[in-house]
């Protein structure tokens, strides 16, 4: 009874924290469309979203992989209720977050230069980019004790204050200064809303027990597989700015690229905190009842992919005018980015699902076929026409070879009652 209430708890918790996501989800279509109205010469749109989207994410990759292994452990013992090994778990993890944070910064200091004159940023938005990205880094730890502790309602709101605090700043203040680095300046502000979790630090804080490092080989394995994801979640939602960036950014062509990778990433976005659920709910029952509330929030998730890809396909004129680049060429891209991310939504569901369920060679095989992915937009998307015609026939093999692998494993694992 206990493990049917937690489940269904969980699943209530999901469709109110995507809910919540949704409107916060039209706030971050508001802040893009400031930049649209704001920067106006060629280019300047399209650089400065691949620097906050792109860019910023992966100079912060090493902490986001630690994020998912200390998430699946807290989950883990806070539903079980071991207050001992939670409490030890809780103080080794934010020692192991603090070193892996120092880490990820000195990585993306030493990791800047080459990859900012790679992708030709200017070396003032290289710099305020790296700037706020060590600023951005401590907020992973957060995110984990959040996730791990099922407080899906405090995330949210987190979330909503971000978005509020980025339209806000960000609009009042490119008045003034129109240009890429506030913009990522106003990203960046945008994360003091992380501070409201001072108001619950008594119930991260769980004193009263000796701390215990969240070291051994088990969660090592683990990392490794948070890894695989991480990469994998990178390359298939991200690495097309890049590719981008390098070559068509300074074009008109790049301008409406990034606008509309913007409204077609918002799909798997809006409903990944369904992802965020299935994810906790995962690591902490496989049983046959908790099997059926899992699927059904998969089965909601991919609902919620395709319903969102119908209505923006509908509404493309209507978003591009928000952002103030509706116009035939973009217009013509919304389709094929549309269907790429209903694809790469649906990966990142099952590759939630193996990391979750510690299937360890599915989470490889999605790393693998991330990397692989964006070798192949990398190789073959010299041009926007090309990069958005690989794209979905690229993410669709990856899908199909990821999907097949899944099932299999599905009739092999059979839960317990």
């Amino acid at each position: 009874m206990k493990s049917g209430s937690s489940a269904k708890k969980l699943l209530q918790s999901g469709i109110i924290f995507s809910a919540i996501n949704f409107l916060t989800g039209l706030g971050n279509l508001a802040f893009q469309s400031v930049m649209g109205h704001h920067l106006n010469q060629s280019g300047q749109y399209s650089t400065t979203n691949s620097a906050i989207n792109a860019f910023m994410p992966l100079l912060g990759l090493p902490p986001q992989v630690a994020l998912f292994a200390v998430t699946h452990y807290i989950a883990h013992y806070n539903a079980i209720g071991d207050t001992t090994r939670l409490r030890g778990l809780l103080a080794g993890c934010r020692k192991f977050l603090l070193h892996l944070t120092i880490f990820g910064s000195g990585l993306a200091i030493l990791a800047a230069r080459p990859l900012g004159t790679c992708l030709h940023y200017q070396t003032s938005l290289m710099l305020v980019t790296l700037i706020c990205t060590l600023l951005g880094l401590w907020t992973s730890l957060a995110t984990a004790l959040c996730q791990g502790l099922a407080w899906f309602k405090r995330l949210a709101l987190i979330s909503f204050m971000v978005m509020v605090l980025r339209v806000t700043f960000g609009y009042f203040v490119t008045l003034r200064w129109p240009n890429p680095e506030m913009f990522v300046v106003a990203s960046t502000f945008s994360l003091l809303a992380y501070l409201i979790l001072l108001i619950w630090r008594k119930d991260l804080s769980l004193r009263g027990e000796a701390a215990a490092s969240p070291w051994n080989h088990e969660f090592v394995l683990y990392l490794v597989l948070s890894g695989a994801f991480v990469i994998a979640g990178y390359c298939f939602s991200l690495s097309d700015l890049l590719v981008m960036q390098v070559n068509f950014s300074a074009t008109q062509s790049g301008d409406a690229y990034a606008a509309v990778e913007r409204l077609a990433i918002s799909l798997p976005i809006t409903v990944a905190p369904l992802l965020t659920v299935l994810f906790t709910n995962r690591s902490i029952e496989h049983t046959a009842h908790a099997l059926r509330s899992q699927l059904k929030l998969f089965g909601l998730y991919a609902a919620g992919l395709l319903g969102g890809a119908a209505c923006l396909f509908v509404l493309r004129h209507f978003c591009l005018r928000l952002l103030h680049k509706d116009s035939p060429e973009a217009a013509e891209m919304i389709g094929h980015l549309s269907l790429t991310m209903v694809f790469v939504g649906l990966l990142q569901a099952v590759g939630t699902w193996a990391l979750a369920s510690r299937w360890s060679k599915i989470s490889l095989l999605y790393g693998a076929l991330g990397m692989g992915y964006t070798a192949v937009i990398l190789v073959f998307g010299k041009t926007a026409h090309a990069l958005l015609h690989i794209m979905p026939v690229a993410a669709a093999i990856a899908f199909l070879i990821l999907f097949s692998v899944w099932i299999e494993a599905m009739r092999r694992h059979k839960p317990a009652a």
